[in-house]
């Protein structure tokens, strides 16, 4: 007997641990041997993090097509796990080793650190996995995989030798996004330019040799310390005398060309600018085509080097901007200062450290070729994104790609895998300038040493324990001048005569390894095969490479999706899913962005707390609609609460009336029409519910899948289907018990990869009575009624039901007292009319609330009227409504509603509105404008029936 009420809380982890205990999230769990794979790879979250709306979004859409296709009787892999989050993780442990008062990073060492690390993950590392199993995520939990395990990491290095090996991963000296706070550089997908209230300086340097000056103008007056030239449009005719000419930089005195380049734009400021290649991307650019020697001017942790005057080494960025603008106004250099808006670099994730461009040794991976590949997929229709408009996106980040930055200088991640020796003074390298040391890019240190001794040519003692960076600088030096020495003879023979130890430091040489890791993005960018078990030939990469769906925020498309397609194709030959699905943004009620400054942040723990989990996901999926982000409202989630209350109780209902699966019945042969309406009505809605989800129409799928339980089925067919299950005909009531369970089990399917919860707990409680269930309901197949439409069925049931919403709804507009009881008279009614009108009679007094029945040649005065069909329904409703108070009150709401209507046109055809407001307050605009003419016509076919 079921409980009076659904509590989720009792239910929820008790139901999904029996799914664990049966094993039903495996891979290929259910599936026939040789059936067809069905792959998604979950979007890795951050081993960091805890579950937000958007991962309950995200995971709810993947849970529905995963649950959906096991069954279909697909073999079904959802690859979980997580990302080691290199920035974050080291913050946090960094944040705690300090809380604890306990030996920092650096006083630890790498390797007592990374011990630190790894213990944090043991103790808190698991926190979002379990939180998306209080959600009901069926993926195979024993296949987790962690962006740092032996599989993964070997897949890490792997990819890294080959793409070195084809010089598209190489090492450069190149200007990147640095954060100062961290000391590592960053992409520039983790820079957020944010608008500021900022200042532009305009500075006077005098030109050598002359009493001219040039003037220049900046937002970053610092950085003039660094500066190496000045530019100016060669088409400017107000500079055609000077360039090739020197100016003098204040402050630092030292001469600096005037070179003419097109970056100059004569129509901004003076037409002359200021070039430090160091510290500005488009000037590194420009340094590059003049070959200016770049100068850096910052220490890692972004104070003043020994690169500028000493007067200001060692100071802040930002207490040398004061102390240099002090210093230019005292030479009167300053001319003058306007305000001005700006964009400044920002760290993405706290939105606080202002990042520098900063000249420094990193790695480097040639994404414009990896991306040639990965554009012609989706332009050939190969991967496809849905919505499509996002391939959009999509093209113009990987038409205009960047050298991707992979190096981090950071000890948590994958440590990069290459070691760096002295080169011989034989190398075509040796004499370059910043030719740096030779580097042995290798799987391991043993290998590594190796490849260093064939290098060398010779037997050489290769030591590498022990050597930080500051020794390894040192030995390379002594090597080096070794080399050099021994290149000549003269002086050779000298140093072995004066030097017992010259023959002992050539053949001694360092090997030093890279201390850097790799983005996390390069390691999550492997995801969908090398958590198949890639380098190796597995039978898991054989069958579920490549994947199905991805689904992903639109946020991660350049971080995390076109990395993917690069990866993929290059190593695997393969795009790594057939489609993207990039669900919408979840926002708060009033349209607005959540975020915890403003304190709309909505946990979805608490919903799931609150209404369940099979509430909070039927109000995520039904809100998913394609292209359009969502306004939760916690009205939503009590409504669909309220969905699973109604399922609850039409389960009981139909248990107290005798409702029980039995042996033998047929939905093909059933007689009343009323049972064949709903099997029909069934197969329809199981089809639509189908289509829509293989469409990733998953709102539509959800209320389709809502319209039918509740509408159809509990409302219509159920109260129709009363006076059966109470009556005296023995065959008719035996069949509707029959049909209203056998529609049941296909609602409990239908409804399952929306509401996974109460339909197994259902699916199991229906179960103790009648044929043994063979299996748990994730593990039962999809609805296969296909075939089973009666159209005389369907038109007679569909009449009843429009007759009846027609007067209720008369009932409504009207201001019909409730329990006023009225009469129906039906005019001009044809046969088939007045034969269904006499079969559903009593159908019609009880539903509509009807005094009688009767037909009419004419329609009575004072009649409300709806025409169906040929049929005229005519309601005569003098004596019980005022006809005349009822007109004008119809009259008056039409009026009231039109005011609205013009109130809200005129504001949207205000231009000046139009561009300032933000885009929800437009939306919502629009969503009233709909919801008041809907509204008059709603009125206005309400003043028409009265006669």
């Amino acid at each position: 007997m079921l409980e009076k009420n659904y509590e989720p809380g009792s239910v929820e982890d008790r139901i999904y641990q029996a799914w664990v205990e049966a094993e039903a999230f495996k891979a290929g769990a259910g599936a026939k041997p040789g059936a067809e794979p069905f792959t998604i790879v979950i979007p890795p979250p951050n081993v960091t993090g805890s579950l937000h709306i958007g991962h309950a979004l995200n995971n709810t859409i993947q849970d529905i097509l995963v649950r959906y296709n096991r069954m279909k009787g697909k073999d079904v892999l959802w690859q979980p796990g997580t990302d080691h989050a290199g920035i974050a993780t080291q913050m946090i442990v960094e944040r705690q080793l300090m809380q604890r008062q306990e030996p920092g990073r650096r006083e630890l060492g790498r390797e007592k650190f990374l011990e630190k690390v790894w213990e944090w993950k043991a103790e808190s590392g698991g926190t979002i996995i379990n939180q998306l199993k209080r959600l009901g995520a069926s993926a195979d939990w024993s296949r987790e995989r962690f962006t740092m395990d032996e599989g993964l990491s070997n897949a890490v290095r792997k990819v890294f030798i080959e793409l070195h090996k084809k010089g598209l991963i190489y090492r450069a000296k190149r200007l990147v996004n640095w954060h100062p706070g961290l000391e590592t550089a960053i992409s520039d997908l983790e820079v957020e330019n944010i608008e500021v209230a900022g200042k532009m300086w305009h500075l006077s340097y005098p030109i050598e040799n002359s009493s001219e000056s040039i003037v220049v103008a900046t937002t970053r007056p610092e950085t003039m310390l660094g500066d190496v030239a000045i530019a100016v449009n060669p088409k400017d005719p107000r500079y055609a005398g000077v360039i090739g000419k020197y100016a003098i930089l204040p402050l630092v005195g030292r001469r600096i060309p005037i070179v003419a380049d097109d970056y100059a734009d004569p129509e901004l400021g003076s037409g002359a600018v200021k070039i430090t290649p160091a510290h500005d991307f488009n000037d590194f650019e420009v340094g590059q085509r003049h070959h200016l020697k770049p100068i850096n001017i910052f220490t890692p942790s972004a104070t003043i080097n020994a690169m500028a005057p000493k007067e200001y080494r060692g100071l802040d960025r930002f207490e040398a901007r004061k102390k240099v603008l002090e210093d230019l106004e005292a030479l009167g250099a300053v001319l003058w200062v306007e305000d001005k808006k700006i964009m400044v670099p920002h760290d993405e994730k706290t939105k606080q450290v202002i990042i520098e461009p900063f000249l420094t040794d990193q790695w480097f991976v040639n994404a414009e070729e990896l991306a040639k590949p990965a554009i012609e997929s989706v332009r050939e229709g190969r991967t496809k994104f849905v919505p499509e408009s996002w391939q959009n996106t999509y093209f113009s980040w990987m038409e205009n790609i960047k050298p991707w930055t992979i190096s981090r200088q950071l000890w948590w991640g994958h440590q990069i895998p290459a070691w760096y020796g002295p080169r011989l003074n034989n190398d075509p390298e040796f004499n370059k300038l910043d030719a740096g040391p030779k580097i042995f890019v290798a799987d391991s240190e043993e290998q590594a040493k190796k490849d260093a001794i064939a290098y060398y040519g010779r037997q050489v003692e290769i030591h590498t324990s022990g050597l930080g960076s500051t020794p390894f600088q040192k030995a390379l030096a002594e090597f080096e001048q070794v080399q050099r020495d021994r290149a000549n003879p003269t002086v050779w023979a000298s140093r072995r005569a004066s030097d017992p130890f010259a023959e002992m430091l050539d053949n001694k040489v360092p090997l030093h390894r890279d201390e850097d890791v790799l983005d996390t993005w390069f390691s999550s960018a492997l995801w969908p095969f090398s958590t198949l078990g890639w380098p190796e030939d597995t039978p898991e990469v054989r069958k579920y490479y490549p994947t199905d769906v991805l689904v992903t925020g639109f946020d991660i498309i350049f971080f995390w999706v076109a990395r993917m397609m690069m990866m993929g194709l290059e190593f695997m030959g393969k795009e790594p899913f057939h489609t993207v699905y990039v669900h919408a943004l979840v926002r708060d009620e009033q349209g607005q962005k959540m975020s915890k400054t403003k304190g709309n942040v909505i946990d979805p723990l608490k919903l799931v707390d609150a209404y369940g989990a099979d509430a909070t996901r039927f109000t995520l999926a039904a809100m998913a609609a394609q292209g359009r982000d969502m306004r939760l409202a916690m009205s939503r989630v009590e409504g669909y609460r309220n969905f699973v209350t109604k399922l609850w109780n039409a389960a009981r209902f139909l248990e107290m009336n005798g409702c029980e699966r039995r042996a033998g019945f047929d939905p093909k042969r059933v007689n009343l029409a009323l049972n064949r309406w709903i099997i029909g009505a069934t197969a329809r809605a199981v089809a639509e519910v189908a289509g829509k989800i293989e469409d990733y129409k998953f709102n539509e799928a959800a209320n389709a899948a809502y319209d039918f339980v509740w509408g159809t089925y509990c409302d219509w067919y159920v109260e129709l289907a009363k006076p059966v299950l109470t009556g005296e005909d023995a065959a008719e009531k035996l069949e509707t018990q029959n049909t209203a369970a056998f529609v049941l089990d296909q609602i409990l399917k239908l409804l399952h990869p929306f509401m996974p919860f109460v339909t197994e707990e259902l699916w199991g409680e229906t179960g103790k009575v009648g044929p043994a269930r063979e299996k748990l309901l994730i593990l039962s197949e999809w609805p296969q009624i296909d075939g089973l439409a009666d159209p005389r069925a369907d038109a007679e049931m569909e009449w009843l039901i429009q007759v009846v919403s027609g007067i209720r709804s008369v009932r409504t507009e009207m201001n019909v007292p409730a329990g006023a009881k009225i009469k129906l008279v039906i005019v001009g009614a044809g046969e088939e009319t007045g034969i269904r009108a006499e079969t559903q009679l009593q159908a019609l007094l009880r539903l509509a609330r009807l005094e009688d029945v009767s037909y009419s040649g004419e329609v009575p005065s004072g009649s409300a009227q709806i025409v169906i069909g040929e049929a005229t329904f005519a309601l005569p409703l003098a004596g019980v409504i005022d006809i005349d108070a009822e007109r004008v009150r119809l009259k008056r709401e039409i009026a009231k509603e039109e005011v609205e209507i013009d109130k809200i046109d005129k504001k949207l055809g205000n231009e000046q509105f139009v561009a300032k407001a933000k885009p929800e307050v437009i939306e919502e605009q629009h969503e009233r404008r709909a919801e008041a003419v809907a509204r008059r016509e709603r009125l206005l076919a309400a003043l028409a029936r009265l006669t």
